[in-house]
């Protein structure tokens, strides 16, 4: 493995300050405190240096906290947190958190959204244009549902950086990929979108899963974006639901294949460093 290794996507949550609605149903085990000291031992035993601490909670105190734990903890890297993209005064609040050396982009948790067409209401389109104007990037939380808002703010706001989490959330446990491989490839061609190789292991069978169901779905981003637009995501502590941190990791060894030591030093660093600016 590379001697730099870079988590893109993960999370902390506290109960006890925060609410989290999206934690019912199946989600329901999460609805407890994850912390850092619940994930360093993680990032010591596979030799992971930085993290991408990302929103779960959409209230601007969540992000403050957010970006105190990476005060404290030098690990994390960086901070993409949450902001109203609606709020006509959505660029004070992103000149705010840019002070930040931390604060690295922005996310809304799109999927929770009644709304598919939410990504492209005129409102939002204008918070993004205020992101693009400050050179901010974004993380697209969608599924296949949400894929064709891309084209649209591909066309409004072009100037937008943007990363897919979690490959866009295929269903991986039915096998199904057409849909999705054939938006996929065509956004592939936008060379400011990246792409997470995270979070997959929840969209496929929880209790059954191996790395080679993860395969096809990977080597189609691979083969798309390349070697230097795709990045490593841990998505703990919500793969928990399905793996461990250390299963996460090795499956996704293991669903690349051989690489050679430039590819696998983008993959697992350089592409997440790049992308946020983390030094």
């Amino acid at each position: 493995m590379p001697d730099w290794i870079v988590d893109a996507h993960h999370h902390f949550f506290d109960v006890d300050q925060f609410a989290y609605p999206w934690m019912v149903g199946p989600a329901a085990p999460l609805d407890r405190n994850y912390l850092p000291e619940h994930l360093e031992p993680h990032l010591t035993a596979l030799g992971v240096q930085r993290t991408v601490l990302v929103q779960g909670g959409a209230e601007p105190n969540d992000t403050a906290w957010l970006l105190e734990l990476a005060e404290k903890h030098e690990f994390i890297g960086g901070v993409v947190g949450w902001v109203d993209l609606r709020d006509p005064e959505v660029g004070k609040r992103l000149d705010e958190l840019a002070k930040h050396p931390k604060f690295k982009g922005v996310r809304h948790v799109v999927e929770d959204e009644p709304d598919v067409d939410w990504l492209i209401r005129e409102d939002v389109l204008r918070g993004l244009s205020e992101l693009a104007r400050r050179g901010i990037p974004y993380d697209l939380l969608v599924d296949p549902r949400h894929l064709h808002c891309m084209r649209v703010i591909g066309e409004r706001v072009p100037g937008l950086r943007m990363v897919i989490d979690h490959i866009a959330k295929p269903p991986i446990a039915e096998g199904l990929r057409n849909g999705w491989a054939r938006d996929m490839a065509e956004f592939a061609r936008n060379s400011q979108i990246y792409v997470k190789l995270s979070g997959m292991i929840t969209e496929a069978d929880w209790s059954n899963w191996k790395p080679s169901d993860l395969a096809p779905y990977v080597s189609h981003v691979v083969e798309h974006f390349g070697y230097e637009r795709v990045m490593f995501g841990s998505d703990w502590p919500v793969c928990l639901l399905a793996g461990s941190y250390e299963q996460v990791f090795k499956a996704l060894v293991e669903a690349l294949g051989p690489l050679s030591d430039e590819d696998r030093k983008n993959v697992f660093g350089r592409n997440a460093c790049r992308f946020y600016g983390i030094a």
